[in-house]
């Protein structure tokens, strides 16, 4: 049923899809399911070429197993912010899914995801770890890929506590990072030109690669420049808001 838990056949009717190569979006229209509950499905039992049904299901039940302490439902803890807490897990682990399409690791997704979802876009290595249930050797691993490539940044509180941020420069720089990353393939692609002599085979699809890497770069650096102010655009207030005074 559409919004409930998976069942064992509808399992066995997205690895079928994935075998026969159909894009998330149509096996979720299969299914009546939405894109993201295929792709979060697929992503974390073991990614499209290694998705297996029956493993992916024990693997659900355990997970369910895991949150209900003594086979009694497990209730999410109310959100001081009144919003719906199973809604907010839900969605971070959608958000997490999409990172991990685009090659960041599970646990660093779903860090990047957590804080994203906040209204600061802060949180400390202990909220993280309590948000996430996760030990604190995994958020630092998380922490320190994603600052590595420029995801997130950090500064101590008031209280001295470190904290690690997202905030609205983040997506340029982490743009910017990319374009140079590569910059550095387009260098070596050029040296191996000169090393495997110009006009062979092997020199010419390295060229190939070098201007089209460097086209790429130029976009992006392009794009970024133009669309950085639409990072720093305020929300709108909503109508009926009372004016400032």
């Amino acid at each position: 049923m559409p919004g409930g838990r998976l069942t064992q056949q509808e399992r066995q009717q997205i690895a079928l899809g994935l075998a026969d190569g159909l894009a998330y979006a149509e096996i979720g229209r299969r299914l009546d399911r939405p894109t993201s509950t295929v792709t979060r499905e697929v992503m974390r039992n073991g990614g499209p070429t290694a998705y297996r049904p029956d493993l992916a299901h024990r693997a659900t039940e355990g997970r369910a197993r895991r949150r209900r302490p003594g086979g009694a439902a497990a209730v999410p803890a109310a959100r001081a912010d009144g919003r719906d807490a199973a809604a907010v897990r839900d969605y971070e682990e959608a958000f997490a899914t999409v990172f991990m399409q685009s090659g960041l690791p599970r646990m660093t997704a779903r860090v990047l995801a957590a804080l994203y979802a906040t209204d600061a876009g802060s949180l400390t290595a202990g909220e993280l770890g309590e948000r996430l249930q996760v030990s604190a050797g995994s958020i630092s691993k998380a922490i320190a890929f994603l600052e590595s490539q420029s995801l997130i940044r950090r500064e101590r509180d008031d209280r001295r506590r470190e904290r690690y941020i997202v905030d609205d420069e983040l997506w340029y720089q982490s743009m910017i990072a990319a374009a140079k990353a590569n910059e550095q393939m387009v260098e070596i692609a050029r040296q191996g030109v000169a090393v495997l002599g110009p006009g062979t085979p092997a020199a010419a699809r390295l060229e190939n690669v070098a201007r089209f890497m460097d086209f790429v770069s130029e976009g992006i650096v392009r794009a970024a420049e133009q669309a950085r102010e639409i990072l720093l655009t305020k929300p709108a207030e909503p109508e009926g808001a009372p004016d400032g005074e």
